[in-house]
């Protein structure tokens, strides 16, 4: 596993969209051969869509020959609301972007059978010959995407029912109004991350510094589905300075050592 500690939330955005920008590039997908990423919705990558959109503008990178793959999306909310992921992503990012809307790919939270459409979206991913990039964030108890702790490592793209503590965390988007949460979602599963062949984890803020602790010093355990990430053979956490409180100091001279000697070519 590689950490980046970046010094705050506005360095942590744009390293992790010049990584991405740097992926495509080398990819240099074409229309035959697509670059498949995944992607998630949040507060925590918004920075990062910003600067990704920016770029692209400019003309530093392409989405024309990219294929996006989402997280998860509530069950019960139509694509319009304000709160749905589908209205997330167009509007701050797909919107922003010379991305073809039918490289999109997002699931039905208004889907009639959820058991087929989780399904469907799992041969779907097969069908594109896996995810090049999953990128993802956390909960502040150690749950990526809506695998809330419990959920198993080998999971797969499912219904799920949201813990409380989560319903709380996402109150915020929804007026303080805890009946107003959604309280069922469809999400891929730990599984369906980790079988991708890079996964980058955004994380920002003191809330999320015990979960990050965990992730990187704690036991791999299904209680913080994000320790999956310590068997991944190319993953990367992408933290600020607030985020990484609660490691042990070794660990952080270890991690920021590690990218200085990255920066001069001599690692990763």
């Amino acid at each position: 596993m590689r950490l980046v500690i970046e010094q705050d939330y506005a360095a942590m955005s744009t390293w992790a969209a010049e990584h991405v920008i740097k992926r495509i590039n080398k990819f240099a997908p074409t229309a035959d051969r697509p670059f498949v990423i995944g992607l998630p919705t949040g507060s925590t990558p918004i920075g990062m869509y910003q600067e990704l959109a920016k770029a692209c503008q400019a003309g530093r990178v392409s989405f024309k020959n990219v294929i996006t793959v989402n997280m998860d999306e509530y069950v019960g909310l139509e694509p319009s609301h304000p709160e749905s992921y589908h209205y997330f992503m167009k509007s701050n990012f797909f919107d922003h972007i010379d991305i073809d809307p039918k490289n999109t790919h997002l699931l039905n939270g208004l889907a009639k059978d959820t058991t087929a459409e989780c399904q469907a979206y799992e041969e779907m991913i097969q069908s594109l010959g896996g995810i090049d990039l999953f990128i993802g964030g956390i909960g502040s108890d150690g749950h990526i995407a809506f695998n809330e702790p419990g959920s198993s490592l080998a999971s797969r793209t499912r219904e799920v029912r949201l813990m409380p503590e989560t319903i709380r965390d996402n109150s915020r988007f929804f007026e303080n109004d805890l009946s107003k949460v959604p309280t069922r979602a469809l999400t891929v599963g730990v599984g369906t991350v980790t079988d991708a062949r890079e996964v980058m984890i955004l994380i920002s803020g003191s809330n999320k510094a015990r979960a990050l602790c965990k992730a990187v010093e704690g036991h791999i355990t299904q209680m913080c589905p994000i320790s999956a990430l310590q068997l991944h053979s190319d993953s990367i956490i992408v933290c600020d300075d607030d985020a990484a409180v609660e490691l042990q100091v070794k660990t952080f001279r270890f991690y920021k050592q590690e990218e200085k000697l990255a920066r001069e070519g001599l690692a990763y």
